[in-house]
């Protein structure tokens, strides 16, 4: 039998992934967390973590859907050989696409403190 698996990137796995790189993806996992699912950082971070794990190419036949969602996902960031500072810079872009799609429909992004200090 499978694992509880999603469709995409569950924000239930976010704890397992935080203690995986160094301190600034750790501050960044901490506070995400402590948001709300609809505010543009956890938006950012799930994308980010949807294309890390190749998630749109997810079926429940496939391996990783047997292995579920957070072992996945933490296979996928352990996996990411680039700096801390590279998956930063990318958590960044993804904060970028969501804000600029949110822009192209009108519709105005959660936004709390802001995030340039993972830049």
């Amino acid at each position: 039998m499978y694992p509880k698996s999603e469709i995409l990137f569950p924000r239930r796995c976010l704890p397992s992934l935080r203690r995986m790189r160094g301190p600034r993806w750790q501050e960044l996992v901490s506070r995400v967390s402590r948001l709300p699912e609809d505010h543009v950082d956890s938006l950012a971070l799930s994308l980010l973590m949807i294309r890390l794990c190749n998630c749109l190419k997810c079926d429940l036949g496939s391996y990783k859907a047997s292995l579920g969602c957070c072992a996945c996902a933490q296979r996928a960031l352990s996996g990411f050989k680039s700096s801390d500072a590279a998956l930063l810079r990318r958590f960044e872009g993804a904060r970028k696409r969501v804000l600029d799609y949110l822009d192209s429909r009108g519709i105005e992004p959660v936004v709390g403190e802001p995030s340039s200090q993972y830049a």
